[in-house]
């Protein structure tokens, strides 16, 4: 299974830190990256997320693929590349509500970085709460388990679990405690030698911290 049905609104994994997001009549993928095969013109992007530069997540041949000449693209301010077509620069903190939502799809720009690794510093990338069909599903893009996580508030928290470059098992089990959401989905975990992340011990330490969260694991699509 690579997709799970949560109320009205469809998440699917692409694998790594990708998601298709089906909603509210709305196709919104974030961080598309190594994907076998181009979708069907209908199954493009209304609105694409980039949670930052790194090549695994800002891939422009996985981004032609998904995207449509009308895709709504948001982009870190500090991204180097350069986008055609509607793509708008976004920084966190910014709310895009009350008028300013993209295509009528509420979005929350929020914090992601490292702590005590050199990877990720702040400023670099971003995490995303997006509403849609009534539910608030957070991306956390790369990162630590970090302060602002305890102000978080989400439905469904997509959260990494691999490890060197981001949370392990237990900072993410221990960030799924603090934001407490209905649903958690790991990601980026699955490259041998490079993201070795354990969702069965993740999802067994979430557990022991709060046996109320429903963790869901995906399998990659391809």
């Amino acid at each position: 299974m690579n997709r799970v049905k949560i109320g009205n609104v469809i998440i699917e994994w692409l694998g790594h830190s990708g998601f298709l997001l089906e909603g509210d009549e709305k196709k919104i993928y974030i961080d598309p990256y190594d994907l076998s095969e181009e979708p069907d013109f209908e199954d493009k992007a209304d609105i694409l997320l980039i949670t930052h530069e790194h090549s695994d997540h800002c891939s422009p041949e996985d981004i032609r693929k998904v995207r449509r000449s009308d895709s709504t693209t948001l982009i870190p301010e500090s991204l180097s590349l350069q986008f055609k077509g509607d793509a708008r620069r976004i920084a966190e903190g910014d709310v895009l509500a009350d008028g300013l939502e993209i295509k009528g799809t509420k979005i929350e720009v929020v914090p992601a970085y490292n702590l005590n690794k050199p990877y990720h510093p702040r400023g670099l990338g971003v995490g995303y709460i997006v509403e849609l069909g009534g539910i608030r599903i957070y991306h956390s893009g790369d990162c630590d388990f970090i302060p602002e996580m305890k102000n978080i508030n989400a439905d469904v928290a997509l959260l990494p679990i691999g490890g060197t470059y981001t949370m392990d098992e237990e900072e993410a089990a221990n960030a799924a405690a603090a934001i407490s959401p209905k649903y958690v989905i790991p990601m980026h975990y699955g490259k041998p030698d490079i993201t070795d992340g354990d969702p069965e011990k993740f999802k067994a330490l979430v557990h022991s911290k709060n046996p109320e969260i429903n963790v869901i694991i995906l399998n990659s699509r391809f």
